[in-house]
């Protein structure tokens, strides 16, 4: 049974800060690149960062420099540390896993964050 679980979501104040993991079970791990996407209120799916099988991070220009991405493969977790949230940060934050050329997709159930005063 494929599943991806995520924790951590809550509400933070502007400023501070949140780290989301993704424990995953069901699949190779290894073998796949993991994403985060967030969906905000009424807005569609925007994909914040990935980090492929390697390593190799990338992250959305509206996050990048205060979101951080790694994973730690020994546990099949991936982790999205979030500083300086903003309230535009506010969303449901899902953990997708891809495996690149197949058009597979693994998904979460979602973590929401709430950033506000």
């Amino acid at each position: 049974e494929v599943q991806l679980v995520e924790t951590g979501g809550g509400l933070v104040q502007p400023g501070g800060s949140l780290r989301l993991s993704c424990a995953a079970s069901g699949f190779t791990f290894t073998a796949y690149a993991m994403s985060w996407v967030r969906q905000a209120p009424g807005k569609g799916l925007e994909w914040v960062s990935a980090i492929n099988s390697g390593g190799s991070t990338n992250y959305a220009d509206s996050v990048k420099g205060r979101f951080t991405i790694s994973r730690t493969n020994a546990k099949n977790t991936v982790y999205l540390q979030m500083d300086s949230l903003k309230p535009e940060d506010t969303a449901t934050y899902y953990c997708n896993a891809a495996y690149r050329g197949s058009g597979i997709d693994y998904w979460g159930q979602g973590t929401q964050v709430t950033v506000s005063s």
